[in-house]
């Protein structure tokens, strides 16, 4: 009698799940630098500080995840910041201006993000508009819309609940909005890894001609790219609104360049067909561990802002050097 195995596609491992995909230099660079500041000040490897980083990189992570896909259809997007402001006004305006529930609220920032991202995605698409231009025309419309919401001021007096979901600890760990994100980082990590539509993002960014020739529906799948890219900003835009207890338009400038280094930095090839969520992660992480430890070190935020420029600069050469090397 024969016996039947189950193959190991129909069994996914955990190394296959969590497997850094080229980030092994991002992880060695995080594993360092964390020893630096551990030697080099008195608070960072403490648990508490460890919550602290969760809670910076929250906004961050879920917009880095967005940009993933985007970069990874050999795409970018610089409208995510912008797109941020808007979600965040739309639901100040709607849950105190017009008195809606809350949920009603977040569907609607959510759906001004997402079709901030379906506009985007239709401009690159159906007119042809290179992605530089086409998500640079966007941030200057999502700025603009989300300043018209409240002719620039900014909406305050949202639920105590609201503001608490990002500030109480259950079980002494997990806020809500740090537990919203893990959930994102899971959900994303399991998509591009085991879902047809995750491999079709690496075979348009590979070539997107080879990837039309094998059946893929390019422009609809680029849409959709822009969308959920979008759309995660919008939800980022919410949690950072819990977090702040107020919404205001200038919120989110220059977070799209932020969440491109953090894919960069990531292992992420910014031409397109390979990296990974989960050396986004390890890209998101070093952002906010380095920035936590350079306020650990009372560095000035105009250094800051410096170093972490040359940290993406030496990310980007790295993949450079790689590639040459293959």
């Amino acid at each position: 009698m024969a016996v039947t195995q189950e193959s190991p596609a129909q069994k996914p491992r955990l190394s296959e799940i969590v497997s850094l995909s080229g980030a092994t230099g991002p992880l060695i660079g995080l594993v360092l630098l964390c020893i630096f500041l551990t030697v080099a000040t008195d608070s960072f490897l403490s648990f508490r500080n460890f919550l602290n980083i969760l809670d910076q990189i929250t906004v961050l992570g879920i917009m880095a995840v967005g940009m993933t896909f985007v970069i990874l259809i050999g795409g970018i997007d610089l409208s995510v910041g912008s797109v941020l402001a808007l979600a965040m006004m739309v639901l100040g305006y709607l849950n105190v201006e017009a008195g809606m529930p809350m949920m009603v609220a977040i569907a609607g920032a959510l759906a001004a993000a997402a079709i901030c991202g379906i506009v985007s995605g239709l401009m690159i698409t159906e007119f042809k508009v290179p992605a530089f231009i086409a998500t640079l025309a966007m941030m200057s419309v999502a700025r603009g819309l989300a300043n018209m919401v409240t002719n620039g001021s900014q909406i305050i007096g949202f639920a105590p609940w609201f503001n608490m979901s990002a500030i109480i600890r259950y079980g002494g760990f997990l806020t809500m909005t740090v537990a919203v994100m893990l959930v994102v980082f899971v959900v994303a990590t399991l998509f591009l890894r085991y879902r047809e539509g995750g491999r079709m993002l690496y075979a348009i960014g590979g070539s997107q001609e080879v990837a039309r020739l094998a059946g893929i529906n390019v422009r609809r799948t680029t849409v959709l790219v822009y969308m959920s890219c979008a759309s995660l900003a919008g939800l980022a835009g919410v949690l950072l609104a819990a977090r702040l207890d107020s919404v205001q338009p200038s919120s989110g400038v220059s977070y799209e360049l932020d969440a491109i280094a953090a894919v960069v930095i990531g292992g992420t090839s910014l031409s397109g067909g390979s990296g990974g969520v989960v050396g986004t992660i390890i890209g998101v992480l070093i952002i906010g561990v380095l920035r936590n430890g350079l306020n650990l070190l009372s560095v000035s935020p105009f250094l800051q802002a410096v170093i972490i420029g040359a940290v993406i600069v030496l990310a980007v050469a790295a993949e450079t050097f790689k590639h040459r090397g293959n």
